[in-house]
């Protein structure tokens, strides 16, 4: 389970230094936003030192890039420190994902390293209409949002009814291609109201979203807990699962549980659940 991924500017050490021990299931280094311009290569040189640094605790390390002239050699210093995917801002077509491919196979190759995996960001409304084609590209692990930048290229406010149709669509999108969702109805950036984070989560994963990012650490346990499944939930799924084996070996597709009638799409959610706990490597 990816959960909570929490961002980290690639320019300040202390950030970095403290990253593994925030609990995140994934760190992604920013040299995109966060980072000013007159430092972005220097974080981008620092990436072989943060990117082992960060990920010590075993968290999953990504790494934004520019999508700028600096892309590919963002994407190569990612590679070559050892992180394991991209997260690609102001993606709005798949090419851009074969060209970064193209660039990073022989590197890997030279390395030995696995293929990095990629998250576009979806933010601008011409991404959001190419949101299914990006989702299927190549080595797409998951996609998601930008909510400030999307609401901002279409001269709106980021507000979760603005944000709610759009991130629906980017949602959608990645459960058609069968690669993960991450995000929220609400932007990233108001991250003292953890109250509302908490429900937008629980929310987000009513909807099926498998995680979401943040800025601040402290929203990170917060995450973790909703996008987790919950104790009983897990007690319900194996109760199901074992009933429908039961039930099946009796020539029943359909039965009562508890006084509930479950067929087949229930035992399926069922056995989900229970692969997200020990998921296939």
């Amino acid at each position: 389970m990816i959960r909570s991924l929490l961002y980290v500017p690639g320019n300040t050490p202390r950030f970095l230094e403290k990253a593994a021990s925030r609990g995140a299931d994934a760190i992604i280094i920013d040299l995109e936003d966060a980072v000013p311009e007159a430092l972005k290569s220097s974080a981008r040189d620092a990436l072989a030192q943060s990117v082992p640094m960060v990920g010590r605790g075993g968290a999953e390390v990504f790494v934004r890039v520019n999508m700028t002239d600096r892309l590919l050699d963002d994407a190569e210093a990612a590679c070559r420190a050892g992180a394991a995917g991209l997260y690609l801002p102001k993606v709005n077509s798949v090419t851009v994902l074969d060209r970064l491919v193209a660039h990073l196979a022989p590197i890997e190759a030279e390395t030995k390293r696995n293929p990095l995996r990629f998250v576009p960001l979806i933010e601008d409304a011409e991404g959001l209409f190419e949101a299914r084609a990006i989702a299927r590209g190549p080595r797409v692990l998951g996609i998601s949002s930008g909510g400030e930048d999307l609401a901002t290229s279409m001269g709106a406010k980021p507000l979760p009814e603005v944000l709610r149709l759009p991130k629906q669509m980017i949602h959608y999108a990645a459960k058609a291609a069968g690669v993960l969702s991450f995000g929220l109805f609400r932007s990233t950036v108001d991250f003292a109201d953890t109250e509302a984070i908490r429900e937008a989560a629980e929310e987000a994963r009513s909807y099926g979203f498998d995680g979401a990012s943040c800025i601040h650490p402290s929203v990170v346990p917060v995450l973790n807990a909703a996008f987790a499944p919950s104790e009983a939930e897990i007690v319900w799924a194996r109760k199901v699962v074992a009933a429908a084996r039961t039930e099946e070996q009796a020539g029943r597709g359909a039965f009562m549980l508890d006084g509930q009638f479950l067929d087949a799409p229930i035992v399926t959610r069922a056995e989900r659940l229970l692969a997200r706990l020990h998921p296939k490597t």
